[in-house]
């Protein structure tokens, strides 16, 4: 289990300075949400760079639109900020929202940090970037994580891969169609890992990280590394699925995925997840970060995974 919320209050976060404002981009998402939630309990003072400003409410976080065609706007809403926690970034492609204006954006924001005095930037990346990948996923996030090292302002990158927790996408997901479905496809021979953190610790390990007096780049990532085989037999035994388990090649696991997701008006799973996934590039041998064990958590959490499907798209495209 993650460490209690009144014991990382108490340890602190190793900053001197605890008059100032943290700002997270993001706060009343996912990833943003918990390093909020995490601060707040740590009795930081948090702001918000969000999309969804609507989303403030009943809350004491400060929210300012995060508007990448504003720079002086972004610098200005970032003045008094210790440290910037950074969690913007896009799953695929949409519209008019690619991986390359994401890389542009995060530019943007980076310059307003210099610009602000921000002291810190905590990033969170992706295990194994590349500036040569062949996945804009991994290819971005390489390319933020060398205008953080040119941007000068002291940093951290935490590099995860699949976060979990009661309001993830994919765990969740992958239960909902093994309760709903009589068969289960997976992609190839199902064994490639990945290294699952859940969401809180990943929101701890960061705000730790604002307090690391060097840069540093850290793989964050769980105890476990089950393969996706075994990932998702652990799914199906938790919630007590029936669905019989089939391997496919991976371009059919790809098109039953894109047919599915038009049915459900949401994008399921891309060509660039699976592949690169297939390709070992979730998986880790780094040591643990986080000390929640997915498989415990699978158990305790058994009855409410899966009860409802979470869109992708809602969350982040529509109103």
């Amino acid at each position: 289990m993650t460490p209690s919320t009144e014991a990382r209050a108490a340890s602190g976060d190793g900053r001197q300075d605890d008059t100032g404002v943290d700002t997270v981009t993001g706060a009343f998402s996912y990833s943003g949400r918990a390093i909020a939630a995490e601060l707040t309990a740590r009795g930081r003072r948090v702001r918000t760079l969000t999309a969804h400003p609507q989303r403030a409410v009943d809350t004491a976080i400060e929210a300012t639109p995060l508007d990448f065609d504003d720079p002086r706007g972004l610098a200005a809403s970032l003045e008094g900020t210790t440290t910037l926690f950074n969690t913007y970034w896009v799953r695929f492609a949409h519209g008019t929202t690619t991986h390359e204006r994401a890389v542009d954006n995060t530019k943007t924001l980076f310059a307003a940090a210099k610009q602000a005095g921000v002291s810190k930037i905590v990033h969170v990346s992706i295990l194994h970037p590349s500036s040569s990948s062949p996945y804009p996923y991994f290819r971005g996030k390489a390319l933020c994580e060398r205008a953080l090292a040119e941007s000068g302002v002291a940093s951290a990158v935490l590099r995860p891969s699949v976060l979990f927790d009661e309001h993830g996408v994919l765990l969740n997901n992958i239960a909902w169609l093994l309760r709903r479905l009589p068969v289960f496809a997976v992609g190839g021979r199902g064994d490639y890992r990945v290294r699952p953190i859940h969401v809180a610790d990943l929101a701890s390990l960061a705000v730790d990280a604002a307090g690391w007096t060097e840069d540093r780049t850290v793989d964050a990532v769980g105890p476990e590394r089950p393969t996706f085989n075994e990932l998702v037999g652990e799914i199906r035994a938790a919630v007590q699925s029936r669905a019989a388990i089939v391997h496919v090649p991976g371009p059919a696991l790809v098109l039953g995925s894109r047919v599915l997701g038009l049915a459900l008006r949401d994008v399921l799973l891309t060509r660039d997840e699976y592949a690169s996934m297939a390709g070992g590039l979730a998986d880790s041998t780094a040591p643990a970060t986080g000390a929640t064990s997915l498989s415990t958590w699978l158990g305790e959490h058994a009855d409410e995974l899966g009860r409802t499907y979470a869109s992708e798209l809602d969350r982040h495209f529509r109103s």
